[in-house]
């Protein structure tokens, strides 16, 4: 078998595509241009590039971006006065605060200070509370395209047998909750799982976040079932010269490729939905923040 491969390029840029005639119909109809701040504190090389693609995307669907950029001492208070202040501008309905932050300032007081419902990362405790019990919220991005992908490959997900591996706030255990909102029956496994591979090998659906290169061999996938691979890893390349490096998963692709019945590639699959479903939540956030109905196949 050789696994149908999932291009999550592609797949955004159809979500892109849907975001922007959603945002082109909102615009005619009410007048109203959705809109997305950013905030970015400190010279974090990886942030700055994230902040600009970011930007860049946005500007493209027709959103407004607002970009705040502060030095890396920016105080507390100064963040969280600008942040109050965004809370309060009507022009903006999604706020992000690029992680990670300079040591001295609490990304968790930061994350919270967001208003729950411009909160498009999905990271405030009550967005978290809200999607663990089933009601409607802001859905953390990185879940969020991997179920969209999910839920285009296989149709309905009622039923099948999923394993998460990786227990994080951002990706593990929002994952699992939105593959049982879908009726899944879902195994969240992580480093201190007792025979993890034969855990996984139950699984038709499979989800890899646990930050660790090729962590996962193709020996422990069943035949058929669907990877998706959320692991992005620098490892040595010396085959492409002294000091080079590539971009790998936390599944070993190749060995993994042969069994599975679809699979995403690193990079290439989930990273550029993440950017893709920013801009569905900043979309959704809008909608809701003005009463208008909510575009369909772009959220939970």
């Amino acid at each position: 078998m050789t696994a149908q491969i999932i291009d999550g390029k592609a797949f955004a840029a159809t979500v892109r595509e849907k975001v922007a005639a959603h945002v082109a119909r909102i615009k005619d109809e009410s007048g109203i241009t959705p809109g997305l701040a950013v905030v970015l504190v400190g010279e974090d090389p990886a942030s700055q590039v994230y902040v600009r693609s970011k930007g860049k995307q946005t500007v493209e669907v027709g959103m407004n971006s607002y970009e705040h950029k502060l030095e890396a001492d920016t105080s507390e208070a100064d963040l969280l006065a600008l942040i109050d202040k965004l809370n309060t501008d009507p022009a903006v309905h999604g706020i992000l605060v690029q992680l990670p932050l300079p040591s001295h300032l609490n990304e968790d007081l930061v994350i919270n200070s967001i208003d729950p419902a411009k909160d498009v990362d999905g990271f405030h405790i009550s967005n978290v509370g809200l999607l663990g019990t089933g009601q409607k919220s802001m859905v953390p991005c990185t879940p969020l395209g991997c179920l969209m992908m999910l839920r285009d490959h296989h149709g309905s997900l009622s039923g099948l047998n999923a394993v998460v591996i990786g227990r994080s706030n951002i990706v593990g255990k929002p994952m699992a909750q939105l593959l049982l909102g879908d009726s899944c029956t879902v195994t969240i496994a992580h480093s201190r799982t007792k025979d993890l591979p034969e855990v996984v090998r139950r699984a038709d659906i499979v989800v890899a976040a646990v930050g660790r290169a090729e962590m996962v061999p193709g020996e422990w996938i069943k035949d058929g079932a669907t990877v998706i691979d959320v692991g992005i890893n620098r490892i040595d390349a010396p085959e492409k010269g002294e000091g080079k490096t590539r971009l790998v998963g936390d599944v070993h692709f190749d060995s993994a490729a042969k069994v599975a019945g679809a699979i995403t590639p690193v990079p290439g699959g989930v990273g550029p939905m993440t950017i893709a479903c920013l801009l569905a939540n900043t979309l959704t956030a809008c909608c809701r923040a003005n009463g208008l109905v909510e575009p369909e196949g772009l959220t939970a």
